[in-house]
């Protein structure tokens, strides 16, 4: 079924387009929570609840896409979900892959640094679109769904050294892109 139609029986509230979403996204919804939990139960629950998410907010959210709405409902309830376990021990996956990017980024304390970091966003996107196909394919899988490095390598046909130099180089671009930008790294 495609997007446009689930979108529709959410906004009619027909359950079945929660089964529909589970059986197109769900294993990449799953893997995104994984990835970022590091535990089956959790990143399961976490699904479930971000299920839940998308149709409370459709309607009156109509997304332009389905997927990227959904797994950044998932990502965004893992992400709590790993903060609360976590609170001092270490996730070598996804904290690994945030200290990575900590030196390109600041992180927002005030309204003020709110706004800047939305900024920042757009400008992290307007970057992604200078990149080539694969640089954008690696650092996505990295930075959005915190794949491993050896699962990109993997998944681009690349050694995981290669994914590594690519994902330094291209952070350091980042850097660059975002200091000419006039953003406070």
């Amino acid at each position: 079924m495609d997007d446009s139609r689930i979108i529709e029986l959410l906004f009619e509230r027909r359950e079945e387009a929660l089964a529909e979403i589970d059986q197109k996204y769900g294993e990449i919804c799953h893997r995104v929570a994984h990835n970022i939990l590091n535990n089956t139960a959790d990143a399961e629950e976490c699904v479930n609840d971000s299920y839940l998410g998308v149709w409370n907010s459709i309607p009156p959210n109509h997304p332009e896409q389905l997927l990227p709405y959904v797994c950044r409902i998932v990502r965004n309830l893992a992400a709590k979900r790993y903060h609360k376990n976590t609170a001092q021990k270490r996730n070598s996956l996804y904290d690994v892959a945030l200290d990575e990017l900590e030196e390109c980024l600041t992180s927002p304390e005030s309204p003020a640094d709110d706004y800047l970091a939305r900024e920042t966003g757009e400008h992290i996107n307007s970057f992604l679109g200078t990149l080539d196909k694969e640089s954008r394919v690696i650092f996505v899988r990295r930075y959005w769904f915190s794949d491993a490095p050896e699962d990109i390598a993997h998944l681009v046909g690349r050694s995981k050294n290669y994914v590594a130099v690519k994902l330094s180089r291209t952070r350091n671009k980042l850097r660059e892109y975002l200091r000419e930008r006039g953003v406070n790294i």
